[in-house]
């Protein structure tokens, strides 16, 4: 899956350690948004918003896909990820498009996942009630 999208490992073949460096490298990032809600009480919202902004913001340095070269779900399975999708989908159809590109390529990459939130949302509100 990784060679078809051009994603070398970086970390060697050993299936074991790629395993370990994909737990610990996602860990950290739970640890850093755990932290985050513990130490600075900050709400679940504003957690996520500015995990999706450091991911938009080390995406855009070119700073996130070695990460995910290196741990591989550990990086792409945490919310930071949609901030990379975001960024890179907008670099990627901003230079091949200009400005409108830049509109369109946030929703190119994201679509898939915004799109299942959205039909989720709509299905526990159907079927769940709010206990409060």
């Amino acid at each position: 899956m990784y060679r078809a999208r051009g994603l070398h490992r970086t970390n060697g073949g050993n299936e074991a350690l790629i395993l370990l460096w994909a737990f610990v490298v996602g860990g950290l990032i739970c640890v850093i948004g755990q932290f985050l809600m513990d130490v600075f009480k900050m709400t679940p919202a504003n957690t996520v918003s500015l995990m999706v902004i450091a991911g938009a913001v080390l995406g855009g340095l070119n700073l996130y896909q070695p990460l995910v070269r290196f741990a591989g779900a550990g990086a792409t399975v945490p919310i930071t990820s949609f901030g990379n999708a975001l960024v890179q989908g907008a670099i990627a159809e901003g230079q091949t498009h200009g400005l409108v590109g830049v509109i369109t390529g946030i929703f190119e990459l994201t679509s898939a996942g915004i799109s299942a939130a959205i039909v989720f949302a709509f299905l526990a509100a159907v079927f769940f009630r709010p206990k409060g």
